[in-house]
């Protein structure tokens, strides 16, 4: 690498060690996908006890356990109250929120759920002494709403199960008529996991987002008395009104992002965004605002550095006070979050707890918020060396309690592994980036490779953004592996959006190989979503990468055909977020953007493990490729954008670790059943020096 470039670093590298001890020790993939996942905590309404739920996979079942359990604070062990049913995803495939609903005197948990394939209410005895169903409805359950009294439980029911198969069946014999709403591309009847089934699906409003044959009906609302549990049919149906985003008051300035009322009173606390959006996708900062009287009442700004100076997630009211509680995290941090109470009236800020990681609702949207209390939080927390557990954090002390670690075992296994360390380091432009290395051991003489993933690395990483690239089971194999943030913001232009990325993996290569940390010359990439799509354009735009795995489409002329079908919606968001228009208007900006106009350029080998409902968006590159054998490519039925099936996480994690082994350790499995799959990359090894020049 240039020693121009590694000048242009900043003076500064920070290199924090988390964790770690002398002894190596293999974290497997399937250690890792068989995480216990802790989520939807609420607390009780006496604020004693938190009721949360969780989750994990069985790759023999290829399903999912959930189990919803309620603990106290003085209690050793949470109590199994219930079981959670089968989990609820987006059609992106990305696991749906729970919300439970304590009954107002803490008996029961009311909560929605997929079970015996049916989607309804249930409500468990907290005692643990027994759960059952609240409803029998013909369709399933769609919506869930707390009333404004707390008293009641509101929820919608959608077109008849019955009525639903028999259309898709119809349709089946028929024939399906292709307009705008038909998701070609993949497969037509019942292709895709809508509500827990496979169900024959229709484009939805939001890009590429999917719906079920008949979810246009209209919902029927009924009404649960949490006190009785009965229920009964709710005329009117809830207005839209009742959850509109309110004005922002006088005196605030910015673009209203999120408010929230205060549960037990008539304040209202808000996030809006201020400054100069100047080509990215929001404005650039936050402003948190409250009013003790939302009918009119002062409104206090928040001016404390912890409210002004990183980027405030969550903000909650804390019950019983004139405080609220914000959640934030700082990019200098590697985006650990941390939480603060701000006093309205006062404007003292005061910390409640520094996470090395996430400390929210569980998952890893950091968007989530813990369970609240007046005196107490329950708060799922992780970091990249500490797998998910549930803590009991209090407000006014900070004090912290860990009262469920369901992934003790894999904690272990982690801290025997080198040690994980945040980097920190600014590319030639300036721009700081901050990612987490997780280090191979190696030879003195002998640098280990390198494997990077460029998006979002919160909490306990694993495999990066859509779980594909086991990160600890590559360092634990001798390959160094990097997880990389992205900038704070959305870049608007493709272009600058994609080249950010490619900078910040070259300036991270240049420092790491100036100090002997990592060997150069055998870098492996791989991503989903915006890491695919560095990663495609790494390859093609530098010499940096000597094997990669994408796991998505990125924009190319069948892209394009395919998606056009959609009309106006596809052609606006590929004009914003591309800045193109058809090929023939904007030839140039195609050049520019799709590698299926650089496939000269590409001299790296691919492994391309797509899901099948996108595949086919990618043929028009990825024929050519594996037409010369520089690329392999595996596509899994039935998956959306994020693969979810077990088995098939499963299989692209040891996939992944197999081609990066081999590309850059020149290591092979021996394995049962692998003999194939190394035949074929050692027939691309001897292609490529055609393809390589």
């Amino acid at each position: 690498m240039s020693n121009d470039s590694t000048r242009g670093l900043a003076a500064g590298v920070l290199l924090c060690v988390l964790a770690g001890s002398p002894s190596a020790h293999a974290v497997a993939p399937r250690q890792l996908l068989e995480i216990v996942e802790i989520a939807n905590p609420v607390m009780s309404p006496d604020g004693s006890r938190v009721a949360f739920r969780t989750e994990q996979a069985s790759v023999e079942r290829n399903t999912y356990d959930t189990v919803w359990y309620v603990q106290t604070s003085e209690d050793a062990a949470p109590r199994r109250i219930a079981e959670g049913g089968v989990p609820l995803r987006d059609s992106a495939g990305v696991a749906l929120p729970v919300n439970a609903v304590w009954s107002p005197d803490g008996r029961w948990l009311y909560y929605r759920a997929l079970i015996d394939a049916r989607i309804g209410i249930w409500r468990a005895a907290a005692d643990g002494t027994g759960a059952g169903s609240m409803t029998a409805e013909a369709g399933d359950v769609q919506e869930v709403q707390l009333s404004d009294d707390g008293r009641f439980l509101h929820y919608s029911v959608g077109a008849a199960r019955e009525t639903v198969a028999k259309a898709e069946t119809d349709e089946y014999d028929r024939g399906i008529r292709i307009d705008p709403h038909v998701p070609i591309g993949q497969s037509l009847f019942r292709s895709g996991n809508v509500e827990g089934r496979m169900a024959t699906q229709r484009f939805a409003d939001i890009w590429f987002s999917r719906r079920n044959l008949m979810s246009d009906v209209p919902f029927r609302w009924h009404a649960i008395d949490l006190a009785t549990g009965i229920s009964a049919p709710l005329q009117p149906a809830p207005s839209p009104e009742r959850h509109a985003t309110p004005p922002v008051p006088d005196g605030v300035e910015g673009q209203l992002w999120k408010s929230i009322a205060q549960p037990d009173g008539m304040g209202v606390t808000l996030l809006t965004r201020t400054g100069e959006a100047e080509g990215q996708q929001q404005a650039p900062n936050l402003l948190l605002s409250a009013t003790a009287d939302a009918r009119g009442g002062p409104v206090a700004k928040c001016v404390a550095d912890a409210c002004t100076g990183r980027s405030i997630t969550d903000v909650q009211w804390r019950p019983r006070h004139r405080e609220v509680l914000f959640t934030s995290h700082d990019p200098a941090e590697g985006w650990a979050q941390s939480i603060h109470r701000w006093d309205i009236e006062t404007g003292d800020v005061h910390p409640v707890v520094q996470s090395g990681g996430l400390v929210n609702g569980g998952g890893r949207d950091p968007a989530t918020g813990c369970a609240v209390s007046s005196d107490a939080m329950a708060c799922v927390t992780a970091d990249p060396m500490q797998p998910p557990r549930l803590e009991w954090i209090e407000l006014d002390t900070g004090d912290r309690q860990v009262l469920f670690d369901p992934n003790r075992a894999l904690a272990q296994d982690m801290s025997r592994l080198p040690a994980v360390r945040r980097l920190q380091w600014a590319d030639n432009e300036g721009r700081e980036f901050s990612g987490l290395l997780y280090q191979a051991r190696h030879e003195a003489d002998t640098p280990p490779p390198l494997f990077v993933t460029y998006y979002n690395c919160p909490g306990f990483v694993r495999g990066g953004v859509g779980d594909e690239w086991p990160l600890a089971s590559l360092a634990a194999a001798g390959i160094s592996a990097l997880c990389i943030n992205r900038l704070p913001n959305y870049t608007m232009d493709a272009v600058e959006r994609h080249g950010e990325g490619l900078e910040a993996v070259r300036s991270v290569i240049d420092l790491l190989a100036a100090k002997g940390v990592i060997d150069p010359t055998r870098v492996g990439m791989g991503g989903l979503s915006l890491g695919g799509a560095v990663t495609l354009w790494t390859v093609a735009e530098s010499d940096l990468i000597a094997a990669a795995s994408v796991a998505n489409p990125v924009v190319s002329p069948l892209y394009y055909l395919i998606g056009s079908m959609k009309g106006d919606m596809f052609f606006d968001g590929l004009r914003d977020m591309w800045g193109l228009e058809s090929p023939e208007q904007t030839p140039e900006r195609w050049q520019a953007i799709s590698p299926a106009y650089k496939l000269d350029r590409m001299k790296a080998p691919i492994l391309f493990q797509h899901s099948e409902q996108e595949y086919l968006y990618a043929l028009d590159y990825v024929i050519p490729l594996l037409r010369r054998d520089q690329a392999d490519l595996y596509v899994f039925p039935n998956e959306p954008h994020q693969k979810f099936q077990p088995r098939h996480k499963i299989a692209a994690y040891e996939r992944n670790l197999d081609w990066f082994r081999f590309w850059l350790q020149g290591h092979e499995d021996e394995g049962p059943g692998k003999q194939s799959q190394y035949e074929h990359w050692q027939q691309m090894r001897e292609a490529s020096a055609a393809w390589s020049r």
